[in-house]
């Protein structure tokens, strides 16, 4: 049977709107399939799919209601005029009442069905990872790459940065609006500040895997360091790190995940975004009521600290503050691409010509390649061009594994490298553990937070390869710095000197 529409449909703002409508969903079901059936499709098709041209469709149809009641009015004026405004009468005994009640039940339940088919696509797509990682490519990409790298790969975003629970989700979609307005108006921050303060508490997040109750034993560590002499000589240390207790019966009553124990409260105050200088720590025992106060006494807070700080309640992020992106610095990161032998070791100085190569800050990826290239050759071609001649292939090849490691770890575009994201779970290159474990932080009674390498780690095996010194079973060595310095590195803390040495 013929089914015509009711004339007041054929305007042109109802015709446009239907149109609109029309197209869209047949848009939306061929990226639909190119995407789901093909597995065909990028970020910036998922966010036309299932935003995009879902927003166009509901316009259409709002287009065309609006479209038939102007037609009415203009038709109905006098009766509007004399009568009042009043609802549109519906009898189905009337065939066009009829028509027109039909198609609005059938295209109604269309649009309902594929509109909640529609939402959930639309809400799982805005909460993967490539939405999040890809879809503002230049702003994002430090932390898609370093996440890419990371032990949490396998975790999506929003599992950390959002959570389970309506109200997170909601903050989550609120602050994702100013920041759609931010990245359309190229108006954010280089590098992207890491939100510190507003972080959801770590017991929400973190511990939906890594919960206290669970027992997390000592744990063996073993790090590769090359030097930057002629044959790239490798240093070796091998170090217990004191997680945990030595027996799970003790659970974590010692050890470095002493901090989370239930039964203690570890508080502290510091006036930096960044959280790098704390001044003031608060220990209390909740069984026994015992209270310290640690306070710096390199640097006293005083009444204007005490009014400008918060104080915050120590978590894991407060250490793991760089779980998932993680920014080497090149000493590091060329250590690293040494082991995996994208760097030749066998090539002499090869570690020198890299950290030469990193020494500077390029302004672009494309300008990093080239100097990076061209300072290695030149290296070699000033210093020891017996070696160029020797291992041509093997610079050249060196070279790219150099600027590999070098875009895995820095970003020009958005200045983000690893002194603009300092990792707290160490002390080398950041103060770390050496905010509060500095032999500066005092009570009153002369109560002091120990510096003692001991407290968190045991040194098993450290030297050259060919001259490796091992600790007594029960014994630990003392820490030897790869190059002579006495016993400075005693007397200043590592980031003295590592924190200046490479942009």
């Amino acid at each position: 049977m013929y089914m015509k529409l009711p004339k007041s449909f054929y305007n042109w703002t109802s015709i446009l709107g239907a149109s609109i409508a029309v197209l869209t969903f047949f848009l939306i079901v061929f990226f639909f399939v190119i995407s789901v059936i093909f597995n065909q499709g990028s970020s910036y098709m998922g966010l036309i799919t299932y935003i995009v041209l879902p927003s166009l469709l509901v316009l259409g149809m709002i287009l065309i209601p609006i479209g038939m009641l102007i037609q009415i009015r203009n038709k109905n004026k006098q009766i509007f005029l004399i009568e009042g405004k009043k609802w549109p009468k519906v009898d189905l005994n009337d065939q066009h009442h009829r028509n027109a009640f039909t198609l609005f039940v059938v295209v109604s339940f269309l649009f309902l069905f594929f509109t909640s088919i529609g939402s959930y696509e639309a809400f799982r797509y805005s909460e993967s990872v490539p939405f999040c990682g890809t879809l503002c490519h230049n702003v994002m990409e430090p932390e898609y790459v370093t996440y890419q790298n990371s032990a949490h790969a396998k975790v999506a975003c929003v599992e950390c940065h959002v959570g389970e629970g309506a109200d997170w989700y909601m903050r989550s979609k609120l602050s994702g609006l100013y920041q759609v307005y931010a990245v359309t108006t190229n108006n954010y921050p280089k590098p992207i500040p890491t939100p510190v303060a507003n972080l959801r508490p770590a017991r929400e997040t973190c511990e939906e895997c890594h919960w206290p109750q669970k027992f997390y034993p000592k744990r063996m560590h073993t790090r590769r360091h090359y030097l930057t002499d002629e044959k790239n000589t490798e240093w070796q240390i091998k170090q217990v790190m004191n997680i945990g207790s030595d027996h799970e019966s003790k659970h974590y009553t010692e050890g470095i995940h002493w901090h989370i124990n239930p039964n203690v409260k570890v508080e502290f105050k510091s006036t930096d975004d960044k959280n790098e200088f704390i001044q003031w720590v608060k220990y209390t025992n909740i069984k026994t009521g015992e209270e310290h106060v640690f306070e710096d006494q390199m640097m006293p807070p005083d009444s204007a600290f005490f009014a400008d700080s918060k104080t915050h309640t120590m978590d894991c992020m407060d250490c793991h503050n760089r779980p998932s992106h993680r920014y080497l610095s090149p000493p590091k990161y060329i250590d690293d691409a040494i082991s995996n032998e994208s760097v030749d070791v066998k090539i002499p100085y090869i570690k020198l010509a890299s950290m030469e190569a990193l020494k500077d800050v390029y302004s672009t990826n494309d300008s990093a390649d080239y100097f990076i290239q061209k300072k290695v050759t030149d290296f070699y071609q000033e210093n020891h061009p017996e070696v160029l001649t020797s291992f041509d292939k093997e610079i050249a090849k060196s070279i790219e594994g150099i600027k590999l490691a070098y875009h895995e770890n820095t970003f020009p575009k958005m200045n983000a490298r690893w002194d603009a994201y300092p990792n707290h779970q160490g002390h080398k290159e950041s103060q770390g553990c050496f905010r509060c474990h500095d032999d500066n932080h005092t009570t009153s009674d002369g109560r002091v937070i120990s510096k003692d390498c001991n407290l968190c780690h045991s040194i098993v095996m450290e030297g050259r390869t060919d001259s490796l010194q091992y600790a007594v079973t029960g014994k630990s060595l003392e820490f030897k710095h790869p190059v002579d310095i006495g016993t400075q590195w005693k007397d200043y803390s590592c980031v003295d000197c590592h924190a200046y040495l490479y942009p």
